[in-house]
């Protein structure tokens, strides 16, 4: 989590829907040549991916690599002159997204994750993958998802989150988590749209100068990440979204046989020159953002440690923590909600933003972790019930809420409070054991086997990973000086002074 706040809304549902009938009407589709009915406008359509941009930045986070975010707008856009629909607003984005993953929103926001740059190794890749989302975005693809839905699809799908909905004490608290994974718009494409942007996306990148033949690959080696992880806790991945199909990578591999490449010259001037564009990539999680141990999650840059009820499904975003149990009955929400020295704030504030009168004079001081502190427990509409602990710590006033259905409270009243009572600075140690995986590049040596290299180097990842991450199969052998991306664990350099 960061410090970073802030939410967009919208207007009421009613005006909304008024809104959204007014501009229904018959469009041609901008790739199938065919008319089609769609319930939103084109400025509509960019207003939503606006609104939706803004949401991934604040709840999931940017790379913020000015020199590779150049070269990917660079690609992109180049891509995008080749698109059957080059007036769109396009926009391109390295989310802060340790799965491997791409995604598009309405009207032109283009989003790759970090997990996803890690299994490419050649600009050809990229470009398959960008190629796809902007066919999604051409084809309106989400356009009509949302118009098959309906209007009310439109306001309570994207425009609202759901969690609240709840009461307004526990819509403070909780935010805007679980927003976009609930948004129609982070909906499976059907089959049929899958293809179409396959489709569209290699015909663009042929025409734009790299080899249509890319995305095969890459799709190829997400499949074989997606085997890797089967058998235990599997990583959300782009196929989550974009459902593989037995024969999509064959079809892939089939249209590309069919397309001229343009003798336009890549960015980069071979595959190996791409890959050192992803020399100390941060791959899994990134120390800044705190990073899980076990059940525990400790920020170094923010200097806090705070442990979570074991076997608790937790989700990190830039704003905040979220625990879950796993009956989805409870769980614990951590957060930054002021600047001060004075944990009452926290209090105060939620009275003012919920306009609950009686949260203050039921808040009593308390210590926790060495820090001062204030604590109360509340009613949620007869539905549920809140532990709440605020801690103030190094200039800023933390939120620990504990949330249960009446049914659970009593039983996990203590397991709450274990929770939201274990904040506290990091130790010396702990700090210093904070390390964050890069990828890091490393010649290979004639004849060498992925054992020896992943022994050589010190990898973090197996040999099974780092076959997956360079394109090659388990057991072949390298070639003298053959460039190869491995994990390395490094010590995390704080920006702590």
């Amino acid at each position: 989590m960061s410090t970073d706040s802030g939410f967009w809304s919208s207007s009421g549902p009613a005006l909304a829907v008024l809104m959204l009938l007014h501009g229904a009407g018959c469009a041609m589709n901008p790739v199938s040549g065919h008319p089609e009915v769609v319930l939103i406008s084109e400025e509509q359509e960019k207003k939503i991916g606006a609104e939706e941009a803004a949401k991934v930045q604040q709840q999931m986070g940017l790379v913020q690599d000015d020199v590779f975010t150049d070269y990917l707008n660079t690609l992109g856009y180049r891509l995008a002159e080749a698109s059957p629909r080059p007036g769109a607003n396009y926009s391109f984005h390295v989310v802060d997204m340790e799965e491997p993953n791409a995604f598009a929103l309405p009207g032109g926001p283009i989003y790759v994750s970090r997990g996803i740059l890690a299994l490419t190794n050649s600009e050809d890749e990229l470009a398959g993958v960008v190629g796809h989302e902007i066919g999604h975005v051409a084809a309106r693809h989400s356009v009509q998802t949302i118009s098959k839905r309906g209007p009310f699809a439109v306001v309570f799908g994207v425009a609202s989150g759901l969690v609240g909905l709840v009461s307004p004490v526990v819509g403070n608290i909780i935010g805007g988590v679980g927003d976009l994974t609930q948004s129609v718009i982070f909906s499976p494409y059907s089959r049929g749209q899958e293809s179409e942007a396959d489709r569209v996306g290699q015909e663009m990148a042929a025409r734009a100068g790299w080899d249509p033949a890319g995305l095969a690959r890459l799709l190829g080696s997400l499949d074989r990440e997606v085997q890797l992880y089967q058998n235990g806790e599997r990583k959300p991945s782009f196929f989550d979204t974009h459902p593989p199909t037995p024969d999509r990578v064959a079809k892939t591999v089939a249209h590309a046989k069919t397309l001229k490449q343009a003798p336009t010259p890549p960015i980069s001037p071979s595959a190996e020159a791409y890959v050192r564009r992803l020399d100390g990539l941060v791959v899994g999680q990134r120390a800044a953002n705190g990073v899980m141990k076990g059940s525990t999650f400790q920020q170094p840059d923010l200097n806090f440690f705070v442990e979570f009820p074991e076997g608790w499904q937790v989700q990190n975003t830039p704003q905040k923590i979220v625990a879950v149990a796993k009956d989805g009955d409870a769980a614990v929400i951590v957060g930054a909600v002021a600047r001060g020295n004075d944990p009452m704030e926290g209090p105060r504030l939620l009275e003012k933003s919920s306009k609950q009168s009686g949260i203050v004079s039921k808040t009593t001081p308390a210590t926790v972790g060495g820090l001062p502190a204030a604590r109360t427990q509340l009613p949620v509409d007869g539905k549920a019930m809140l532990d709440l602990t605020w801690v103030a710590h190094e200039g800023l006033i933390y939120q620990l809420a504990g949330l249960a259905t009446n049914k659970q409270f009593g039983t996990l009243k203590p397991v709450l409070e274990r929770s939201t009572t274990s904040f506290r600075p990091l130790t010396a140690s702990e700090r210093a054991a904070i390390t964050e995986k890069r990828i890091r590049l490393f010649p290979g040596r004639q004849g060498e086997t992925l054992d020896a290299l992943v022994e050589r180097t010190g990898s973090a990842w197996k040999k099974e990973e780092v076959a997956v991450a360079n394109g090659l199969a388990v057991t072949d052998t390298l070639r003298e000086g053959q460039l190869l991306k491995v994990a390395i664990a490094e010590p995390y350099l704080s920006g702590r002074r």
